[in-house]
């Protein structure tokens, strides 16, 4: 009898491991059935506060409510999410998906780079990868004081703001950045980064083991050729929004990386740069929100 396991996603692009470990049978053969539960973004909500905002989103969390076991997200978010967490979820590793955000602008905007955003409103989702790359990509530019992010919810809907002249600027993550870029917006900056799978107490080591297996086994695939796979990334665009082909992408975007466990110091940086914007409170620490599940 296979072991059930259910994880909760947000874009696909950084579940793309995982999804291709299941397209392939790697899962099955490890002795997983394993479930996808896609996490929905919340209608459209101008938010200039980030305290306004659980780090789970507004709308339902499958991972809080107990019906997923594991959800994967940037390395910022997630630290929040395990300090918050009602369940007692903690980060078990780092994820295999290393991430890629870009700001970008209309194709007739006057901004040609990261300082012309003084000022002006950049759209992201707060608590969220767009949140966190944003506000590191731009302090290198800009003064604090000078740094305007606003949350306007997931990726379809920072682009549509975007497009429709709503808001002058906006992180992005693919597909969204090749969908822009095919169709002429300016990319001002744009920055890689990790994340961080978190689990479920009840989760044991053994049934973690073997998801591990089964994603590096996909990230051996992915690296060898991702653009068998990217039909799941195109099919989040709705075809009225644009066209993509796997022949847009630029595979030096798609980055992947077998799973290992999240150091001590490197939580510590994170988490003290947290501390100084004020997205998380003095008062936690690596043994209270990391329980690593993969070996070094």
């Amino acid at each position: 009898m296979l072991t059930p396991v259910t994880m909760e996603l947000l874009s696909l692009v950084f579940s793309l491991p995982q999804l291709v470990a299941k397209d392939e049978g790697y899962f099955a053969e490890e002795g997983l059935d394993v479930t996808f539960v896609p996490k929905e973004y919340a209608s459209v909500t101008y938010l200039d506060n980030h305290e306004l905002l659980s780090a789970f989103g507004s709308t339902k969390s499958h991972f809080e409510s107990g019906e997923a076991t594991l959800y994967r997200a940037c390395e910022w978010g997630q630290i929040r999410r395990s300090h918050d967490s009602g369940i007692g979820g903690r980060v078990v590793s780092k994820r295999s998906a290393v991430g890629s955000q870009a700001i970008l602008v209309r194709p007739d905007a006057p901004e040609v780079h990261p300082s012309d955003l003084a000022n002006k409103e950049v759209a992201v989702n707060f608590h969220h990868g767009s949140h966190y790359v944003a506000l590191q990509m731009l302090e290198g530019f800009l003064p604090r004081g000078e740094i305007k992010v606003v949350h306007l919810g997931g990726p379809q809907q920072r682009y549509e703001a975007l497009r429709d002249g709503r808001i002058p600027a906006a992180a992005l993550m693919e597909p969204w950045i090749t969908l822009a870029e095919k169709q002429g917006y300016k990319n001002l900056s744009e920055a890689f980064y990790v994340g961080s799978e978190v689990a479920s107490p009840d989760l044991d080591p053994e049934t973690y083991a073997a998801v591990g297996r089964a994603v590096n086994r996909a990230v051996v695939k992915l690296n060898e050729d991702p653009r068998p796979y990217l039909h799941h990334l195109i099919a989040e665009v709705p075809p009225e929004l644009g066209e993509l082909e796997p022949e847009d992408f630029p595979l030096g975007r798609l980055r992947f990386v077998q799973q290992e466990p999240y150091p001590q110091e490197e939580f510590q940086r994170t988490y003290d740069w947290m501390v100084g914007w004020g997205l998380i409170e003095a008062d936690s620490g690596y043994e209270k929100v990391v329980h690593n599940l993969v070996n070094a």
